[in-house]
C-alpha cells in the first residue's frame, strides 16, 4: 500500500553514499583481479578507501526500504528528525 501524497523520497546523501560505496567495491574487485580501474597503483590504498567508505555508508542509517523512508519522512514532517 503506497501513499501518493507522501511518497517518502530517497535522501540525496544516501544516494551519494551508496554510489561511492558501489564504486569503491567495484574498484576493489577490479584491483583484486589485476585491473587498474582508478589511477591508484597501491592495493593497500584502495583497500583503505573501500574500508572507510564502507564504514561511512554503514554508519549513516540508510533508509533503503520504502517503510524506513516513509517513517523517516513522517518524523521529518513533524520536526522530530
Amino acid at each position: 500500500m503506497t501513499n501518493k501524497q507522501n511518497p517518502a523520497p530517497f535522501d540525496k546523501m544516501m544516494i551519494i553514499r551508496t554510489t561511492i560505496l558501489l564504486l569503491a567495491w567495484i574498484n576493489q574487485f577490479l584491483v583484486m583481479k589485476g585491473y587498474k580501474a582508478l589511477p591508484i597503483t597501491n592495493e593497500d590504498i584502495t583497500f583503505i578507501i573501500t574500508l572507510l567508505i564502507s564504514i561511512w555508508a554503514w554508519w549513516k542509517n540508510n533508509d533503503v526500504r520504502y517503510k524506513a523512508r516513509r517513517n523517516t519522512q513522517y518524523l521529518k514532517d513533524r520536526g522530530l528528525k
